[in-house]
């Protein structure tokens, strides 16, 4: 069969164009710049048809950055940016002068994991701007990391019923302990009840903590417990890259995806996760 495949979560950052406070003390492989050029082979390798470029720092040079590596990178079809969501009246300035007028830019996300408060997006000013991006039918990426992200998102939900959220990483599911599934499950479970919330299966290997010795099948419960509570209409994948090269190569992130969702999805369903619900969710 011959698959169309978006991979969801690509980042791209570089140090002549943006600021990124998180990588300035870290000593990994991260802390260096990523041009999407590297990962060409692989990609094509990997049967990887399209991209959306994530945002990695909150700033708009790195949105700005990104919005012009997608309009010289035919295979990248959008841009998941940054707004300054504290400051609803500069949020709708730079939407309807800059962002909107650009047709890669489809969707929002903050670094909320980084923020000190977990309840960071329920700050008015923050759901003021929310509902600017739901008026405008743009999609915003939760980058959480704690079950308390996920209890935060639901009140947003409750706030602003016509926001669509994907959970980034699935928010972190007990991969390391192995936990099935904990408070982690309930409230994936809760959400998964409100049609507005998708799930994006990507950042799976990194969320083992077992970079070297991590397999296909320490991702499987938690990539069948969310289709399970999603549906294979509100689920699809991204590649975290190259946060993923902690964990391994390009290649070797797509082929644990697919081994997973070959072996429990019929073609139809492989279609809406791998091609399908991106399409829907971020209006590509």
């Amino acid at each position: 069969m011959d698959q169309k495949i978006i991979d969801t979560h690509i980042h791209v950052w570089n140090f002549d164009k943006a600021e990124y406070d998180w990588l300035k003390n870290d000593t990994s492989i991260l802390r260096r710049t990523y041009n999407i050029e590297e990962i060409e082979a692989e990609r094509k390798a990997s049967g990887i048809t399209a991209g959306i470029l994530v945002q990695a720092t909150n700033n708009a040079e790195d949105t700005d950055w990104m919005l012009e590596v997608a309009n010289k990178t035919p295979w990248i079809k959008g841009v998941a940016g940054w707004l300054p969501l504290q400051d609803p009246q500069a949020t709708e300035r730079l939407l309807q002068d800059v962002y909107l007028k650009n047709n890669y830019y489809k969707g929002v996300r903050h670094l909320i994991h980084d923020e000190p408060n977990a309840n960071w997006l329920l700050q008015d000013t923050v759901i003021g701007s929310l509902k600017i991006l739901a008026k405008n039918n743009l999609p915003f990426d939760v980058v959480g990391i704690l079950p308390a992200h996920i209890e935060t998102v639901l009140k947003v939900a409750d706030k602003i019923p016509d926001l669509k959220m994907v959970f980034d990483h699935l928010n972190q599911p007990p991969i390391a302990t192995k936990e099935k599934f904990g408070r982690w499950g309930r409230l994936m479970k809760e959400a998964a009840a409100n049609k507005k919330f998708y799930a994006k299966i990507s950042g799976l290997a990194t969320a083992t903590k077992n970079f070297a010795g991590w397999s296909a099948e320490d991702l499987k419960p938690y990539i069948e417990f969310v289709l399970e509570q999603f549906g294979d209409d509100r689920c699809f994948c991204g590649s975290d890259w190259p946060v993923s090269l902690l964990a391994g190569s390009y290649t070797k992130t797509w082929d644990a995806y697919k081994q997973v969702l070959h072996s429990i999805l019929n073609n139809a369903e492989q279609e809406n996760v791998f091609y399908n619900n991106a399409v829907n969710f971020y209006s590509l």
